[in-house]
């Protein structure tokens, strides 16, 4: 029986709680060089794209910059233009809302990086919530669940419409309740005809979107019940929309930990989850679950009494609000770390620590990637380094021969274009 073939992604970090930023070999989160050497590392291990997460305001805590976020990282349209000069094979993903942008103009822009990089262009599909966002922008305000969904099936109809039309010289007309539209494209046709889409909604209708425009899709679940669940569903909404069931490429979301044993590996695994949580880390999230402020609490002591819970107060603003009974919530962590002795630190290692790594050995980890892909929990991965911009050397070195030897993964590129190698 014939393998399924491994698609790999490589996420540049950022906005994430992955990135290592007190180790020595820790580089550069905003210079352009940065991300130029992320994406020729990724490219140089023949993967099919890399991945820029964004958002339309730096988060806050108490009204102070989160600590997690990052100042003065480029624009990501810019900069993928910058690295599709500098690459040649690999495809460029932005993510971009519907909530905020506006069609025609972001049509224009997205085929333009199209034509700069020789068909290798991708749109991640993300619709925005909170007024919290809505302050950057004029009209300012958010739209209810239900309707940024609508603006985002309008919004993504009249991007294709544009794509579609382009050489035509016909006009593309919208009139709708969130639009009202007579364009012509002003892009000459590109080497795709159109973005590849990806998209990474876990809501019901989030997959919807997904199922209705996505090619491929990025997933938080690595493993377990979990992955699989959310591989047969979207399978089946595929199906149910006259679609093949293997017509979105589903991308794993996996950290990794690498050692010349699997001891060493393990080792690894423990350091980095520490690393990625600092003392100020730690205490922001307990902040955010209390309520309140905690200018002296000591990461390495016991977690504050339950009587210090302040209901009602969110002081994180730009992130999805987690903890929507916080009473019941520092309950639970006070319990669990009494039972087992363990520091505000500890705890919340414990409690950010999403799903597992991929740890091991090289061939180790090569065999893991492949049973995932052959059970049919994905089509690949998504891989989130810990360090930027170096982070994804070792894998590239030593875990790629082995998916080769393995007969799963590319010897090297095929096809024209980003939607040809992500076939």
């Amino acid at each position: 029986m014939t393998k399924r073939r491994m698609h790999l992604g490589a996420h540049f970090p950022g906005v994430n709680q992955t990135t290592i930023w007190n180790r020595p070999e820790s580089g550069s989160q905003i210079d352009p060089a940065s991300f130029t050497r992320f994406a020729q590392t990724a490219e140089r291990g023949l993967m099919d794209l890399m991945f820029l997460a964004e958002g339309l305001r730096l988060r806050e805590h108490a009204g102070e910059i989160h600590d997690l976020d990052v100042v003065g990282r480029p624009d990501t349209l810019v900069q993928l233009a910058q690295v599709a000069r500098q690459t040649s094979h690999i495809g460029l993903i932005a993510t971009l809302s519907t909530t905020f942008n506006e069609p025609v103009e972001f049509a224009r822009q997205l085929a333009t990086l199209d034509a700069l990089s020789n068909g290798r262009a991708g749109w991640n599909l993300v619709t925005s919530h909170g007024a919290f966002f809505g302050a950057n922008f004029r009209r300012g305000g958010y739209l209810a669940d239900e309707d940024r969904y609508e603006r985002a099936r309008a919004f993504a109809d009249t991007a294709i419409a544009l794509w579609d039309a382009a050489g035509s010289g016909d006009a593309v007309r919208v009139s709708d309740r969130f639009f009202d539209i007579e364009a012509r494209p002003s892009v000459p046709p590109t080497p795709q005809g159109r973005p590849v889409i990806m998209q990474a909604g876990l809501s019901p209708e989030g997959r919807d979107i997904a199922v209705r425009y996505a090619e491929t899709v990025f997933s938080p679940f690595l493993r377990g019940s979990a992955a699989d669940e959310y591989a047969s569903d979207l399978r089946a909404r595929l199906v149910a929309a006259g679609r093949d069931e293997d017509g979105i490429k589903i991308l794993a979301s996996a950290s990794f930990a690498l050692g010349d044993t699997h001891e060493e590996a393990l080792e690894q695994a423990r350091r980095d989850q520490r690393d990625q949580v600092s003392p100020a880390t730690a205490v922001r999230y307990i902040e955010s679950i209390w309520g309140r402020r905690f200018d002296d609490l000591d990461a390495d002591g016991p977690l504050p009494p339950l009587s210090d819970v302040v209901e009602g107060v969110e002081l994180t603003a730009g992130r999805a609000k987690m903890h929507l009974d916080q009473r019941g919530r520092a309950a639970e962590l006070i319990e669990q770390a009494e039972a087992q002795n363990l520091s505000v630190r500890d705890i919340v290692i414990g409690a950010t620590t999403f799903g597992s790594p991929l740890v091991g050995t090289p061939a180790e980890v090569a065999r893991i990637m492949d049973e995932h892909v052959q059970s049919r929990a994905c089509h690949g991965f998504m891989l989130i380094p810990t360090i930027t911009p170096t982070g994804l050397d070792r894998f590239v070195d030593e875990v790629v021969p082995e998916l080769q030897n393995r007969g799963v993964y590319r010897t090297e590129y095929e096809g024209e274009t980003f939607r040809d190698r992500l076939a």
